[in-house]
């Protein structure tokens, strides 16, 4: 029964602790976006799991081996952000997969990808003929950036020479009946949204979801969808 409530307080704590970690540098490791943090990740899982289950070693030992890894990470970010080099000794860089219409092999060789690898990446970026691609480079994360030969880019708008509109983030200002209040500033006050809510004959408690899109106009959902067959798929 002792090593029961052991084995809880230690999960507890470790949570916590995880959790501080994750508020403070959470959005590098969970990036995955250079080697060292995807390290981390694991290390960290693996720290977690034995500060939690692992009765043989003292918790204090995990917990101090915990926080000098976090440190370390902590340290290689900051020096790294304001030192190039080390930056790319620590993170590495791109590797150019296709230059200027050309696959170029050696590269391919040396970080041991295939053609075959090369056109499933491509695939995922929506691009099924190699020939229209003018760069490829392989990031750090494993992801795949393209840049297009200029005949097969999409076309925008400032191409047409059509006058740019302005945009905005989307702000929420109903969710599950009720009222968003730390949305409703300035333009989009309490009194706003009730006014459009009566223009569309519509009670507070009847909408499910309302957000003002990015590019200023409402958008309403309501609980009840009218929909006579509505698919039920998980």
């Amino acid at each position: 029964m002792n090593e029961i409530l052991i084995t809880a307080a230690r999960t507890f704590i470790s949570f916590i602790v995880l959790l501080l970690v994750t508020f403070t540098v959470g959005k590098h490791i969970n990036s995955h976006k250079n080697h060292y943090s995807f390290a981390l990740s694991v290390t960290i899982g693996s720290l977690i799991a034995n500060m939690a289950f692992n009765l043989k070693v003292k918790f204090s030992y995990m917990f101090i081996s915990y926080i000098t890894l976090i440190a370390l990470f902590y340290i290689a970010m900051v020096l790294s952000n304001g030192n190039r080099k080390m930056r790319k000794w620590i993170s590495g860089g791109p590797t150019v997969l296709i230059e200027k219409g050309k696959v170029l092999d050696h590269n391919m060789k040396k970080l041991k990808y295939t053609i075959d690898d090369l056109n499933q990446l491509l695939r995922e970026k929506d691009v099924f003929d190699i020939t229209q691609v003018e760069y490829a480079l392989l990031e750090v994360s494993g992801e795949l950036s393209v840049l297009k030969k200029e005949a097969f880019r999409p076309t925008t708008r400032s191409d047409l020479s059509l006058p740019s509109s302005q945009m905005s983030l989307p702000v929420e200002v109903i969710m599950e009946g009720e009222l968003v209040s730390k949305n409703l500033t300035g333009e989009y006050s309490q009194e706003w949204v009730r006014n459009q809510c009566q223009i569309r004959n519509v009670q507070l408690e009847d909408i499910y979801y309302a957000v003002v899109n990015s590019k200023g106009k409402l958008f309403f959902d309501l609980y009840d969808d009218d929909l006579k067959k509505p698919a039920d798929v998980e």
